[in-house]
């Protein structure tokens, strides 16, 4: 009999401190740079952001969603065998930020590794956890998506730095009779690299290049509208589905105007698509799991619904996958 796998748990955390933007406007002036909350809000629909205290780790975050998508499943950490942590921002150069919170977890054991596409991290991390549990390789999956991105940003560039967040989302993947995930697409093209990076890395005991996150959003935008587009087309081909099956379209949290040309394109109504980005800002790979949790804890997003996960990130990678929860 085939194996499938089905999402059964959702949970999400972000950290306490909350900025809006007119806190984000104040704490910039103090250094000499301009900004305003209807700026950020025409440009991006965000509204505020979570950042984390200096003591707090990627982990932390990651640990915190974990526990309450066990919660939401009925499970016990000592019953999942694998671990995935879509992140950009570790805790260590190694080990992994899922071995870390496999400890503080208490699920020691079973595999456990981070996954690197940046924003398109979580459909990567659920992709890859959907194969592992079909071929018999894992049964009970946790899949995190968990930044603290305001560890990397350049706060006097007021084009990136009012834009991201800290928090984490994470999902428990079982194996099951009924599919769940139902298809997936993902891409990269290397050629990509230099419009959304952090050009810099340890050696020696320091930092060699620069540590802080560089963007060109105009060329991000045009890049980002198209390849989501056709990423979610092709996951509906090899489902056999359709855009007007989509019961909700939940997509990366990056910026109001991508999700509106995207939902456009699909031909969906905005009234389709989960938006949490007004809350929390960019949180990177964290953003498609928190949208998904607010969605199943709101009592929108509901069992049987068929849902589309996309993400477009630096790589540039992007993918979806489309399911059924």
């Amino acid at each position: 009999m085939r194996r499938y796998s089905r999402i059964t748990g959702t949970g999400s955390f972000l950290p306490p401190r909350k900025l809006t933007n007119a806190d984000l406007v104040e704490q910039l002036a103090k250094t000499g740079v301009e900004t305003s909350d209807e700026w950020i809000v025409e440009r991006t629909g965000i509204r505020a952001r979570h950042f984390a205290a200096d003591d707090v780790s990627c982990s932390d975050l990651a640990t915190a969603a974990a526990r309450r998508a066990l919660e939401a499943a009925g499970l016990a950490a000592s019953d999942i065998d694998l671990i995935i942590v879509a992140t950009s921002t570790p805790d260590m150069v190694f080990p992994s930020t899922a071995c870390i919170v496999q400890n503080k977890l208490g699920a020691n054991g079973g595999a456990a590794f981070d996954v690197q596409a940046v924003c398109s991290g979580f459909v990567y991390a659920l992709t890859v956890a959907d194969a592992m549990i079909q071929s018999g390789a894992a049964n009970n999956a946790l899949v995190i998506g968990a930044e603290v991105f305001s560890r990397i940003l350049d706060f006097k560039d007021r084009t990136t730095c009012v834009l991201f967040g800290d928090g984490a989302g994470a999902v428990v993947l079982q194996a099951s009779r009924e599919p769940g995930i139902l298809a997936s697409d993902l891409h990269a093209d290397g050629k990509h690299v230099g419009i959304l990076c952090v050009p810099g890395h340890v050696s020696g005991g320091s930092i060699t290049g620069d540590p802080l996150l560089k963007m060109d959003g105009q060329a991000v935008f045009k890049l980002a509208v198209g390849v989501l587009e056709e990423a979610a087309l092709a996951a509906l081909a090899k489902a056999g589905k359709q855009a007007v099956d989509i019961d909700w379209l939940i997509p990366h949290q990056a910026n109001i105007r991508i999700m509106q040309s995207t939902a456009k394109k699909l031909k969906l109504p905005m009234d389709k698509v989960v938006v949490t980005v007004d809350q929390h800002g960019n949180t990177s790979a964290a953003s498609i799991p928190l949208a998904l949790d607010a969605g199943v804890r709101s009592g929108k997003v509901k069992p049987g619904q068929l849902l589309m996960l996309e993400g477009v990130g630096g790589g540039f990678t992007w993918g979806a996958v489309l399911l059924k929860l």
